[in-house]
């Protein structure tokens, strides 16, 4: 996750104070010794549980291709509460219950609460449409830290996508009674071409109805959002996006608002918010560059896990294609600290083995070989160039010639190397 608002707000202070504010190191796990330090001296991953595949939903970008029926050999309460000391022994800081819809969960409330009397930041994602007043109630006497509710765009357009006559306006009923409650909630929005010209209203709803989050997110190419993956939306579109999003989230952070935008599923966002800060604000931009490269950009597999409603193990929620592990078989701890498999060999390497234009790339350092699922399922190879970056061969610094000679000619690239190699003197 990309926490815009969190940079824009610094850059405001800088532009008050004269200062900006010193960068805070990001920890990776690594392969070797540092893949293997005791659990006792690193935070585990933010972990996504899919607690339930049943949703009342068959909405079009699904990655969990949920339908409204029982799947069975989900986890059964009482494994889901070994999972959970697991989890905390591991130091695991953030469980988001989702699904599926997790509300159509019969025991989803005592989960949260143990969640929660475990001392977990206990997040609830959930289209929203099952949220009446008493189940509003229950989510804000349960405690949930924060509760994000999907909408692709306003009444028509969100109700096409949902595939459900009368799906927003639940939805957004939802959003009004847990705010009139306390509750912290968010919007997340996925867009494709087919929703981009909604964007804008969206967080003019946002504001208007004093939502607390807003969450983009770039389409990755799994589930249902593989087999529409050619609705995408063009690159021009989401720069044009981003664009608004990172004006939006300035005009909140120099004004004071208690609003937070972030984004996620497209790492290049950092590189495109360094060259808008270039832009506006270039005696920043140095220490913003720090900044992005302690954040690292992409932790699938790192920092971010996902176990589904089965006890799979994944590198992350897109990821549901390839199961590093499975919960009823090994503790997520031993699964998460085991790079014998490839693919996560691979993710928590550093610098991650990417190829093509993310090789050359002169923003590596902040964005991470980007998003490994596109590459994936587009080509095979989840090593190969990112085909939902949107900077162009420019504004990369790509260069001709071989991978060992762009390489070499990458000083990025560069600092990563030594830096790795430092890690194991």
């Amino acid at each position: 996750m990309f926490r815009i608002s969190q940079y824009m707000r610094e850059i405001a202070e800088a532009e008050r104070t004269g200062q900006y504010p010193a960068p805070a190191p990001r920890v990776r796990q690594q392969p070797g010794k540092d893949a293997r330090v005791a659990a006792g001296q690193r935070p585990g991953p933010v972990v996504i549980w899919n607690l339930i595949r049943r949703c009342n939903l068959t909405c079009k970008h699904c990655y969990a291709l949920s339908a409204d029926h029982e799947y069975a050999g989900e986890l059964s309460r009482d494994e889901v509460f070994t999972v959970m000391d697991d989890l905390k022994t591991y130091r695991v800081p953030v469980l988001i219950l989702s699904g599926g819809e997790p509300l159509m969960r019969p025991d989803i409330f005592d989960i949260a609460e143990r969640s929660r009397a475990m001392g977990f930041y206990t997040g609830l994602s959930t289209n929203g449409t099952l949220i009446d007043a008493p189940m509003a109630d229950r989510i804000a006497a349960t405690g949930f830290d924060y509760v994000g509710i999907s909408l692709d765009g306003l009444r028509e357009t969100h109700d096409r996508f949902r595939r459900l006559d009368g799906a927003f306006d639940r939805s957004l009923a939802a959003v009004r009674l847990l705010h009139a409650r306390g509750v912290k909630v968010g919007l997340r929005y996925t867009m494709t071409a087919l929703n981009a010209h909604d964007f804008a209203p969206l967080l003019d709803l946002m504001r208007t109805e004093r939502v607390d989050k807003f969450y983009f997110s770039h389409l990755n190419y799994a589930g249902r959002g593989n087999i529409h993956r050619g609705q995408d939306a063009q690159h021009l579109a989401t720069r044009e996006a981003l664009d608004l999003l990172y004006e939006r989230a300035w005009d909140a952070a120099r004004r004071g608002l208690d609003e937070e935008y972030v984004t996620g599923n497209n790492d290049a966002d950092g590189p495109y918010l360094l060259q808008w800060v270039q832009a506006r604000f270039p005696r920043w931009a140095d220490a913003l560059h720090e900044r992005l490269v302690a954040w690292g950009g992409n932790s699938s597999g790192v920092n971010v896990a996902n176990i589904d409603n089965l006890g799979h193990v994944h590198p992350d929620t897109m990821w549901w294609h390839h199961t590093i592990g499975d919960v009823r078989q090994r503790p997520f701890s031993q699964i998460w600290s085991d790079t014998s498999e490839p693919l996560m060999a691979g993710l928590k390497a550093f610098p991650r083995p990417v190829e093509g234009r993310c090789a050359s790339c002169q923003h590596f350092a902040l964005c991470g070989g980007n998003t490994r699922t596109r590459a994936q399922q587009l080509t095979g190879n989840p090593w190969a160039e990112d085909p939902g970056c949107y900077l162009t061969d420019e504004e990369i610094g790509a260069v001709a010639g071989s991978d060992a000679d762009r390489l070499a000619l990458t000083p990025f690239r560069k600092v990563h190397i030594l830096r790795q190699e430092a890690s194991h003197v």
